[in-house]
């Protein structure tokens, strides 16, 4: 490429920076021409994603983003995951295999609008994917549908709930699998990471066949990713917490309060500095010399006073990368049974394994432990209850790294008949069938040890002077068949091996199967001077169940403390269903055309009806607007009425265990209040004299919480409800052959949502007066910090989002130097409006205050990541792309954009800083760009192509967000690269 041509490319993918993939970009020229049927045809009739009714039009009132599978296979990602999370109509918190904590599963959930993947519909060939189910949410795996297969991604950006039912709030994922393949086709891919490491590799094979008699296509596909550890990146290595020294914001390296060797702290002010803590000594910590000798039982002279430098790094040993490995099946055919009739079916398989690794297991005081004075090993003479204020806790290093291996196989088979028919001169398509899918996986869980089977070791203890051991009880009451312990000193060999026997493995097996059985018929109903008017209507019924079965080790209490033998990672029995029978209708009508000022006009109206066995029945409508002054320019507008119903886990889910933070705590300065007040049942047990500071806000530490379904806590749910609203314009001048311009102005608003409810909401509604939050507010120990939470599933809240989507394409004139093609997507968000509890006292986003461009917003699990991830809205996302091909070779430049954006907030009222340090304190980023290079070439002789390409061009790091703001990494791993430039390559053949 000469100095010009580079120029060139440089300025095209700077006028288009900020955006995704193009509709209609150039494709790279395929190896082998025949690998689909190009066999001319006259013009059909197609089904475009968000509308039942065949058009002969590609542009219609819905707004739909397309992505070929020659630009897939142009970014050199290997699952769809990877493609479509990357669109900028993808905002808000997702989840993806760069998710460790809270992730792990190998799978990609994506949400349109911000509005979370429980509000995204994904449909395969116009039919709902499989549904995961995870925690309290039933969510779509993108990773599940072979990428080698897919034909084209079409993304519905408005609300569909007329067209396609529940879910599709944000909009519709449609992957399109090939259709008429002709040949077979071999890919090997490898990639690696400029830093060696984070290799994948996969490869695929497919093949198919077409005849008069029909078609088929099958293949297998495996893809491979190893892990990443986070020690393996600056940015991540350590746990820097942003803090203050001398009243200014300063990064410390620390990491969390669960030390390697204890951080202990008293009622009593005076133990502390008897053990060699010194006065004003707070918390003790062990000496690293009695750590190193494995003394036990440990004395006043093997203590220190507690310091940043005690607290555990516990980033080192968290993962960036997850590693997972896929290997899919699929089939997908259809057979002529006669001129007018044709049995299809598509079939996936996949099977997956994945894993997460986090620091080991906490223990102490907080996850329930007692200890007692009498403990032989106990120097302190006190008890450590989780009630008493004195507090103990430690990392139970024997027990290694806390982590998970996942195994996930699921299936999908969707079979039927369809067809064609002539009804008053009119033609007609109908269409009759059966989806089956069934999702299981087992999780083995590892490193935690036996909390139940430790704790009896706690109790009184003495040392036998007969035979010189130490033995559970006293000297006049010994307990038989009990191991004492030494707690203050994990490094000890006795207590190593002790603790180490007692971390067995324990599985939790979930699986969920879903049946629809659907059909619907399409066509002319008469001819009116604009054209024919049509009708699509339909009916189905669907069923779907889940039930899962869970170690006794790690089998929770349903009631409090709600704890289990393992302590931490509890969860319980799920097991539900439910059914719903839908029917519903779409009539096209052609108002005018041909006439001046008017080329065409034409109105779609639709409806559906909803009636769920669990929360009774629902009406959802559609009006849309197709409107052509001139040729070259649509005008469209749809306003539609959308729902979601609860899903199964949000019913039926049984109390899990979770770790929740708190954004403020209303208690903190308490002088009392009337018994049985908002204030009093809030403030239980906190000190009344006004000095009372919760260390759990003040230092951004996790609490212990229990998340449940609705049902458990005796709450009815009922469905999400609201409405959408998208007017845009297509202009493609017929003077600029090749530009098509495009711009779509959108809203979306939400009520009565579906969510667990956050701490922060329940603490400040219960404190503002509103009694029925009470319940959920903790226990708390005598000094008033909290114990453990209650975050049940109710409908509480409203979403409000705005935005504008934008698009441009320009093929230009064929040059002699080559053909280049310039492409911009973009979304520009002008609202996200979350309001957690609206038109009650302690709502967080009241007076409309909201959380657009910020990242880590406190309203916690009132985000709408279903995962409890947390919120993320910039205000622009963007792709731009610069394609280029000559003859045999070709190139891509790809640029995403990512707006400047802030974490904490000014803003008394959102109770939202970046550092507990600093009420309303607030740092801000500025905007991030990624730049992608592919390079393709087709070697026709051979029928071979070969892709090479370069991801993070530059080296992008991550936006930098500290450890007390994030979960992950000190950063972002759902919505930034964390893995720096990568470099792939990609074989093809054709056969």
């Amino acid at each position: 490429m000469n100095r010009k041509i580079l120029v060139t490319a440089i300025c095209g993918s700077l006028l288009a920076a900020g955006t995704a993939y193009a509709q209609g970009s150039p494709a790279p020229q395929n190896a082998q021409g025949n690998t689909q049927n190009n066999t001319p045809q006259t013009l059909q009739t197609i089904v475009v994603t968000g509308s039942h009714i065949r058009r002969v039009d590609v542009e219609t009132s819905n707004p739909v983003v397309a992505v070929t599978a020659q630009q897939i296979a142009a970014t050199g990602k290997t699952t769809l995951g990877d493609v479509v999370q990357n669109l900028p109509v993808i905002t808000g918190s997702l989840s993806n295999p760069n998710v460790n904590n809270s992730g792990g599963s190998g799978a990609t959930f994506v949400g349109l609008r911000g509005l979370g993947a429980s509000r995204t519909l994904v449909l395969i060939d116009g039919q709902r994917l499989l549904s995961q189910v995870t925690g309290t949410q039933s969510l779509q795996d993108l990773n599940f549908i072979p990428a080698a297969a897919v034909e084209r991604i079409e993304v519905l950006t408005d609300g569909a709930s007329a067209v396609y039912g529940s879910d599709a709030i944000g909009g519709v994922i449609n992957v399109i699998l090939k259709t008429n393949y002709q040949g077979a086709q071999f890919t090997t891919n490898y990639g690696t990471s400029d830093r060696n490491d984070g290799q994948r590799k996969g490869g695929s094979f497919m093949f198919g066949q077409t005849s008069d008699k029909g078609s088929i296509l099958a293949g297998v596909e495996y893809n491979q990713f190893d892990e990443v550890l986070a020690s393996q990146r600056k940015f991540s290595q350590n746990s820097v917490s942003l803090t203050t020294s001398n009243g200014v914001p300063v990064g410390v390296i620390g990491g969390s309060s669960y030390a390697a060797r204890d951080r202990i702290s008293f009622v009593d002010p005076t133990i502390a500095p008897a053990f060699g803590g010194g006065a004003g000594c707070g918390f003790l910590s062990l000496n690293e010399s009695a750590a190193a000798a494995g003394t036990s039982p440990t004395g006043a002279s093997d203590y220190h006073c507690f310091g940043n430098a005690d607290k555990y790094n516990y980033a080192s040993v968290n993962l960036l990368m997850t590693p997972v490995e896929h290997t899919n099946a699929f089939f997908k055919g259809t057979y002529h049974l006669t001129d007018n009739i044709d049995f299809f079916g598509t079939y996936l398989h996949q099977k997956t394994s994945s894993a997460f690794q986090l620091a080991p297991a906490v223990f102490g005081t907080s996850t329930g432990v007692t200890i007692s004075k009498d403990n032989y090993y106990n120097p302190f003479g006190v008890d450590f209850t989780p009630s008493n204020g004195n507090d103990f806790r430690v990392r139970m290093f024997p027990a290694g790294n806390r982590s998970a291996r996942l195994g996930t196989t699921s299936d999908q088979l969707n079979i039927g008949l369809r067809g064609n028919v002539t009804i008053f001169d009119q033609n007609w398509t109908w269409d009759a069938g059966y989806n089956y899918g069934h999702y299981s996986r087992t999780s083995t869980v590892l490193g935690l040890p036996n909390q139940a089977a430790l704790e009896p070791g706690l109790g009184p203890s003495f040392l036998n002077a007969s035979t010189g051991q130490v033995e559970c009880g006293t000297a006049t009451s010994p307990v038989p068949n009990c191991t004492p312990w030494d707690p203050f000193n994990m490094f000890n060999p006795a207590t190593e091996a002790v603790v180490g026997a007692s971390s067995a493995p324990s599985i939790i097996n979930t699986w969920a199967v879903f049946r629809t059985y659907h059909a619907g018929i399409s066509g002319g109903l008469f001819d009116l001077p604009a054209g024919t008017a049509q009708l699509a209507a339909g009916v189905s019924y669907n069923k779907q169940y889940t039930n899962n079965t869970v170690g006794p080790s790690l089998l929770i209490e349903e009631q409090p403390p709600y704890s289990c033998p393992l302590g931490s990672q509890c969860s319980a029995h799920l097991q539900g269903g439910y059914s719903d029978k839908e029917a519903y209708a779409e009539l096209f009508v052609p108002i005018l055309k041909d006439m001046p000022l008017v080329r065409e006009l034409n109105v779609t109206l639709g409806d559906r009806f909803s009636k769920y066995n669990t929360v009774g029945s629902t009406n959802n409508w559609k009006v849309a607007i197709e409107y052509r002054p001139i040729d070259d320019l649509l005008l469209r507008g749809t306003t539609t009425s959308v729902f979601r119903a609860p899903n199964i886990g949000q019913i039926f889910g049984s109390p899990v265990s979770s770790a929740p933070y708190l954004a403020v705590d209303p208690c903190d300065g308490f002088t009392g209040a009337p018994a049985g007040s908002g204030p009093a049942l809030a403030c239980r047990n906190v000190p009344t004299n006004g000095t009372f500071k919760d260390s759990y806000v003040a230092f951004h530490q996790q609490l212990t919480s229990v998340t449940s379904g609705s049902q458990f806590f005796g709450i009815n749910l009922k469905p999400e409800s609201g409405k959408t609203f998208d007017f845009g314009a297509v202009y493609s001048p017929h003077y600029v052959p090749g530009l098509s311009l495009s711009a779509d102005i959108w809203r979306v608003y939400l009520n009565n949502t579906i969510t667990t409810v956050g701490t922060t909401t329940s603490v400040l509604e219960c404190y503002n007066g509103v009694l029925s939050f009470c319940p959920n507010v903790a226990s708390r120990d005598p000094t008033g910090q909290p114990l453990v939470w209650l975050q049940p599933t109710m409908n509480l809240g409203r979403l409000d989002f705005k935005g504008l989507d934008v698009s441009a394409n320009y093929k230009l004139p064929q040059f002699s130097f080559g053909q280049f093609n310039v492409g911009l997507n973009a979304t520009y968000m002008k609202q996200a409006k979350i309001d957690t509890a609206p038109g009650l006292p302690g709502n967080l986003a009241l007076n409309g205050v909201g959380v657009l461009g910020t990242f880590g917003s406190p309203l916690g699990t009132s985000c709408p990541n279903p995962l409890g991830g947390l919120c993320f809205f910039p205000r622009i996302r963007a792709v731009g792309t610069l394609n280029w091909q000559l003859g045999p070779l070709d190139a891509q430049w790809t640029m995403r954009y990512i707006s400047k954006f802030k974490i904490g907030s000014a803003d008394p009222s959102q109770y939202d800083t970046a550092t507990a340090a600093l009420p309303n304190y607030v740092i801000r980023y500025g905007a991030t760009v990624y730049n992608n290079l592919q390079v393709g070439y087709n070697i026709q002789p051979l029928n071979t192509r070969l892709d090479v390409g370069v991801d993070n061009v530059f080296d992008k790091q991550p936006p930098f967000l500290y450890a007390n703001n994030t979960l992950n990494a000190n950063t972002d791993p759902e919505d930034f690269d964390v893995l720096g430039r990568y470099y792939w390559a990609r074989v093809t053949v054709n056969f």
